[in-house]
């Protein structure tokens, strides 16, 4: 066994904050790395990504076409400060990887402070936090610094350096196929272009890792597509070398910002009523509902899945909305700011939606004319008149009322307002008691 690996077992069956203690490891070891849309920071994170999850990597050379977009030229950075007059560093890539504007151009010179302070970026509303910049697709150069920093610079000439380059070289991202038993497929995503932010996004690159790793231990019936790649380019490009392939995804999620301590949210895909919109609204993350928010055309990479020359069925799932949290793209947005039991109960929540996709069934009730006796087959009370009804037998009868041959367990979920996970189990003691057959597997009706 890989020395990165989790020993055997289904995760949905561990402590919540046992496996969110890996998943937090994982994500601190990503948090520092200096990460754009290429690069060697790409690398560095598909390299560790790889010690989990055998990962496929793939290079896409400078200039190749992507739809409407091109692969730009590949942009690393080897240091970046400033100093004052005195020689003290008051800006130092090292202290954070966000204090250079993301994609700038090379910088070797001495400036007044008037002309370096239009290069620097702050935000006055939080004056404590280093915003994070970026500049992909221009020739531009730029620092960001907390507003208070800035405002203590004193006149004078800075000596600034931004070493970086900007070559023809590669666009770098990662795939992990797990099959299944036919040839359809689930797509997973996440970003993999952001530098120094925990929750955005080194918290979805670490989940989906660990769920991928789960994964190695299942038959499934769906094979698993896992995807880190650069935000927007990266996932293009992907579409745009998989395209005679796309018609196998059936179900799809890009996972982002899922180890804070809110949500969780869900934005459903274009099509609205998809069926991994309905499972995702089926299952719990620490015993709440998903809120559900209708699709946008901004945010991640679902909104490049579901353009209308796709319209694959992805949605977006996060615990903070990305953009609603005041640590959202600061250096706020650190490993204190996510937790390993948010981590672990946003990898129970996938895990719960894998269970959905995999195990949804439709059944048929056997004894459809009144009620089945539940009593003498173990799964009723033998002590009666009870002012409720606790949740397993309103789950029993649930299920044997809409059992028609017509309705899929997330039906009936849906139906009755309660979690998949319950109707789920109800239907499978059910069908073990001989009260239900499986329409799916074309049991007879009888």
């Amino acid at each position: 066994m890989n020395a990165r690996e989790i020993p055997p077992g289904r995760f949905a069956e561990r402590d919540d904050t046992d496996i969110g203690q890996h998943i937090y490891a994982l994500a601190s070891r990503l948090f520092p790395i200096c990460r754009s849309i290429t690069g060697n920071g790409v690398r560095d994170t598909l390299g560790i990504l790889q010690e989990y999850v055998g990962l496929e990597r793939h290079e896409v050379p400078t200039g190749t076409q992507a739809f409407d977009w091109t692969v730009p030229r590949e942009w690393n950075i080897r240091n970046a400060y400033v100093k004052d007059a005195s020689g003290r560093k008051v800006i130092d890539l090292a202290e954070s990887s966000l204090h250079v504007m993301s994609y700038s151009t090379n910088v070797a010179r001495t400036m007044p402070l008037d002309e370096l302070k239009t290069h620097i970026h702050t935000l006055p509303e939080q004056p404590d936090l280093i915003p994070y910049k970026t500049a992909y697709y221009t020739e531009e150069w730029g620092l960001c610094m907390s507003h208070n920093r800035f405002l203590a610079l004193e006149d004078g000439d800075y000596e600034v350096l931004i070493d970086t380059e900007k070559t023809d070289g590669h666009l770098s991202y990662g795939e992990y196929f797990h099959p299944g038993t036919t040839d359809r497929e689930v797509l997973f995503s996440a970003h993999i272009c952001h530098p120094s932010l925990a929750n955005d996004n080194c918290s979805g690159l670490s989940v989906l890792a660990f769920i991928a790793q789960a994964l190695k231990g299942r038959d499934t019936r769906y094979g698993y597509r896992f995807l880190f790649a650069p935000g927007t380019i990266g996932s293009l490009t992907w579409l745009s070398r998989n395209e005679d392939r796309l018609d196998r995804i059936d179900h799809g999620l890009v996972v982002s910002c899922v180890g804070d301590a809110g949500g969780p949210n869900y934005k459903r895909s274009r099509r609205g009523n998809a069926f991994i919109d309905r499972a995702v609204a089926s299952v719990l993350c620490d015993g709440r509902k998903p809120n559900m928010l209708d699709f946008s055309p901004y945010g991640y990479d679902e909104r490049q899945f579901c353009s209308p020359g796709f319209n694959l069925p992805v949605g977006l799932l996060q615990r903070s909305v990305f953009g609603t949290f005041p640590e959202y793209h600061t250096s706020a947005d650190n490993l204190d700011f996510i937790r390993p039991q948010h981590l672990g109960a946003s990898h129970r929540m996938v895990m719960d939606i894998i269970d959905v996709l995999e195990n949804d069934w439709v059944p048929f009730n056997l004894y459809g004319k009144g009620e089945p006796q539940l009593g003498r087959r173990g799964l009723y009370s033998k002590i009666g008149g009870h002012t409720s009804t606790g949740m397993t037998i309103m789950s029993y009868l649930w299920v044997l009322n809409l059992a028609d041959g017509e309705h899929s367990l997330l039906d009936i979920a849906e139906r009755s307002g309660m979690p998949f996970s319950a109707i789920a189990r109800a239907a499978q003691l059910l069908k073990e008691s001989g009260l239900l057959s499986d329409v799916t597997a074309g049991e007879a009706k009888s």
